[in-house]
């Protein structure tokens, strides 16, 4: 996350020549793929219920970051905040993993560039474009780094909205998308919140092998392989491991059978997204066995590099192990 700060005002008055057409506009010449504007309510701050819910349940696991209160009120991050500008961008690429038990799986969000450092200069730009359009104007600016609901202020600006797998789904790009927000102190005119088009389809559900999505728009991450190949810092469980089908790192069962995916999904047009060769089809065995070294050689720039080399290896083993 980046600051970039001027006066605890309120709110500050949009120039006259600085509209949300030009706004919205500009993100897009930025290359972000998709853009929408999201108001925050007088009871912004106020805990959300599913939230609140599903940290009770225990499903975030051992993720304590996201018992954080900030999480939970927007306006504790920046207290002046009246929009928040949201961005996705399309990271698709249409490559097919070999068949086999050989061979690991890595999610797609990770083939590539690590997706942080491309929407952080991103935006980086564009929130001091924004600040630059008059004075007193705030902008702060977020990817998947601080307390911030990404998936909810996202379905609120019309990007998308959260589906049963609690993945944000666009119409033109289904879920593969990474999200971005910039938060400002001007009180700009709101997109329309997306609505729900996941229906009556429960093919996300059904597809999980280890059952995590509990129900609709219910992730347990205690039963997630992509949790587990992640965030997990002990022992992988049994159950899970028994599951794994392969998994290293992350897991895109759920994405890889939505029909939104299926019909939808278009290669993206960022080349930092495009595959590392060697992360298209690795083998078990030289994961299993890969050293630090390797690893950091392997891994330039990922954003695989959270999960570090003796994780890779279990990961790698489990499945191994499993089969």
């Amino acid at each position: 996350m980046q600051t970039f700060s001027s006066v605890d005002s309120p709110s500050t008055p949009i120039p006259p020549d600085l509209n949300r057409d030009r706004i919205k506009q500009k993100a897009l010449d930025l290359g972000f793929h998709k853009v929408g504007i999201a108001s925050v309510p007088p009871l912004a701050s106020r805990p959300s219920p599913s939230l609140q819910t599903w940290l009770h349940q225990g499903h975030h696991a051992d993720m304590l970051w996201m018992e954080h209160p900030k999480r939970q009120d927007i306006r504790s991050v920046m207290p002046a905040v009246q929009s928040v500008i949201c961005v996705a961008m399309n990271y698709y690429t249409p490559h097919d993993r070999p068949a086999g038990k050989a061979y690991a799986k890595i999610s797609r969000y990770g083939w590539g560039r690590d997706y942080h450092r491309i929407l952080h200069k991103r935006l980086k730009a564009y929130a001091t474009w924004l600040q630059s359009q008059g004075e007193g104007i705030e902008a702060r600016y977020y990817a998947d780094t601080g307390p911030i609901q990404d998936k909810v202020w996202a379905e609120r600006s019309g990007i998308g909205w959260i589906a049963k797998n609690s993945n944000v789904i666009t119409r033109e790009y289904g879920s593969w998308v990474f999200l971005g927000e910039v938060l400002t102190n001007l009180e700009l005119s709101p997109d329309r919140p997306h609505t729900q088009h996941c229906g009556t389809c429960t093919r996300c559900l059904e597809a999980c092998p280890t059952q995590a999505i509990t129900q609709p728009f219910v992730v347990d991450a205690n039963r997630c392989i992509a949790y587990h190949t992640i965030e997990n810092r002990g022992e992988i469980p049994d159950e899970i491991a028994q599951q794994m089908q392969g998994w290293v790192a992350g897991c895109d069962i759920c994405q890889d059978v939505c029909p939104w995916n299926q019909r939808f999904a278009q290669e993206t047009d960022v080349s930092d997204f495009q595959p590392y060769p060697w992360n298209i089809a690795p083998k078990l065995e030289e994961l299993a066995t890969l050293t630090d070294e390797e690893w950091s050689d392997r891994f330039p720039a990922s954003a695989l590099r959270r999960i570090k080399p003796e994780m890779l290896r279990r990961n790698a083993r489990a499945n191994q192990l499993s089969q």
